[in-house]
């Protein structure tokens, strides 16, 4: 409706007259192609289709829109809340906290429905996010519990918001400032974390080796430890590298932008993305200079696109991350390979022995894995496996 509307106008406003940027359309239209891209990937394209349908697995091609619905909602918000972060952060060299609070709060709403509803699981892909147990729902349970302490008593005064007097020090013709006290305000952000570390030690403590808790409490961790280490991962470069440098290393908007993104897929991905993004950087440094020698003028953006681009890399093209991953980590295995989720999946099941000791696995039945309350679930044998 917004491009229809755009169109109709002809790019101007219906009253004044004055021409409304044909930016607003593109967005419209880049985003539009997103939710359709990712539809196809997860539902349209058979798993068999080499690359293509490999991006999201079986879990979503088996089970369909309808039951994982929540789970594609909280993955198209993802995507848009990336595109918004990125244009935002490239033109201001800011990222609004409400756009990644949102994606958070959308994926939290998903791991706690999506659990809820009749699935169908596959051997080689159990759930959407890597699992957890006890020992690491616990610590994100612990982790998670501190932020949210910490995010009470700064809003009620007793700790300080951190470069709080920035604009103070911004020049008129300059986005940025040279804030010299940028490792004073660390102090501030290392007092902010404590609540969540020592959460995230009891909560290590409490859990250690305790088995694993229902399909429910692992989704909702799985979403709080995917918030804690992406975000994590971030706000550790931040704090040291200020510390080290004396000015600030990377944006808390940066903190937020792949602590969203981890609520989302998980705790393993954001590191693939971690350690992706600087490579776009690169890539960019060195188009920028080729074309500040052709005569044209340099433009430099912040780290909060490139973080956005690897994200988009490392959901989309999965299957080139994991060949990349087998060749400089041979031998070592990811949560991708699903080794780990049969034996996390199993524990939980029921009683009864569908394979009869005829697999190396063994797969049971019983309501908390299929969804709260169902006592069923569909079950097929081919050729020793169960699918």
């Amino acid at each position: 409706m917004p491009i229809l509307g755009w169109l109709f106008l002809r790019g101007k406003c219906k009253y004044c007259k004055e021409p409304i940027s044909c930016e607003y359309p593109i967005v419209e239209f880049i985003t539009a192609s997103m939710f359709l891209l990712l539809y196809v990937l997860c539902y349209w394209i058979p798993t068999t289709t080499p690359f293509l349908g490999e991006v999201f697995g079986q879990w979503w091609h088996v089970n369909g829109i309808y039951r994982t619905l929540p789970a594609f909602i909280a993955l198209a918000s993802m995507f848009s809340g990336l595109l918004a972060m990125t244009v935002i952060d490239a033109r201001t060299y800011t990222i609004p906290i409400q756009i990644p609070i949102a994606i958070i709060l959308v994926a939290l709403v998903a791991s706690v429905v999506q659990p809820l509803i009749q699935l169908r699981f596959t051997p080689h892909q159990t759930w959407l996010m890597p699992l957890v147990d006890w020992t690491w729902a616990g610590v994100a349970i612990g982790g998670f519990s501190g932020i949210l302490i910490s995010t009470l008593l700064l809003r009620l005064g007793v700790l300080k918001y951190s470069f709080s007097d920035y604009e103070e020090y911004i020049k008129d013709d300059e986005p940025l400032a040279e804030y010299p006290h940028a490792r004073r305000e660390m102090m501030r952000e290392l007092l902010f974390l404590l609540p969540a570390l020592i959460g995230i030690v009891a909560g290590f403590m409490i859990g250690y080796e305790k088995g694993y808790p229902s399909l429910l409490l692992q989704s909702i961790c799985s979403c709080l430890l995917g918030y804690l280490v992406a975000g994590g991962l971030v706000w550790v470069v931040r704090i040291f590298g200020s510390l080290a440098f004396g000015k600030e290393a990377m944006g808390l908007g940066d903190v937020h932008l792949l602590a969203a993104v981890g609520a989302v897929i998980g705790w393993f991905d954001p590191i693939l993305i971690f350690f992706i993004a600087p490579f776009s950087g690169l890539i960019w440094a060195g188009v920028s200079t080729i074309l500040a020698k052709m005569g044209k003028q340099r433009r430099e953006i912040p780290y909060g696109p490139h973080l956005a681009i690897a994200a988009v890399i490392v959901v989309l093209a999965m299957p080139v991350v994991q060949w990349g991953w087998k060749i400089m980590m041979p031998g070592v295995m990811t949560p991708r390979d699903g080794i780990v989720e049969k034996e996390k999946l199993q524990t939980f099941f029921g009683e009864d022995d569908l394979t009869y000791e005829s697999i190396p696995y063994s797969m049971y039945i019983s309501s908390p894995a299929v969804g709260y309350g169902i006592e069923e679930q569909d079950v097929f044998l081919v050729k020793g496996e169960v699918l």
